[in-house]
């Protein structure tokens, strides 16, 4: 299970359901273990936000998604993210695209 997995079709997901997911995937993929419980919130944070977008009808677009990295990239010793942190949050990011 990959971050992709738990943004799939998040319009007929309610919040219960994507902690449920992301918990699920926390477990069983080795490579977001290294997550601590603040990323694990910021990750928990980002997927929310977009869900209320596109849940209201509004695409991600690619210059917001972008704007997000950005923010992200710029903040990451505030935030306490590793490159392999900051790596792993892009790629969330990127799986919105689909929705565009």
């Amino acid at each position: 299970m990959d971050l992709k997995d738990v943004t799939k079709n998040m319009t007929s997901q309610d919040n219960y359901r994507l902690s449920q997911r992301m918990e699920e995937m926390m477990r069983t993929n080795p490579g977001y273990k290294n997550l601590s419980e603040s990323n694990r919130e910021l990750i928990f944070k980002i997927i929310k936000k977009y869900q209320e977008k596109i849940r209201h009808g509004l695409k991600p677009s690619y210059s917001t998604i972008k704007e997000d990295k950005y923010h992200l990239y710029q903040n990451r010793f505030q935030l306490g993210l590793s490159p392999t942190d900051l790596e792993q949050i892009n790629g969330l990011l990127d799986s919105f695209k689909d929705y565009s």
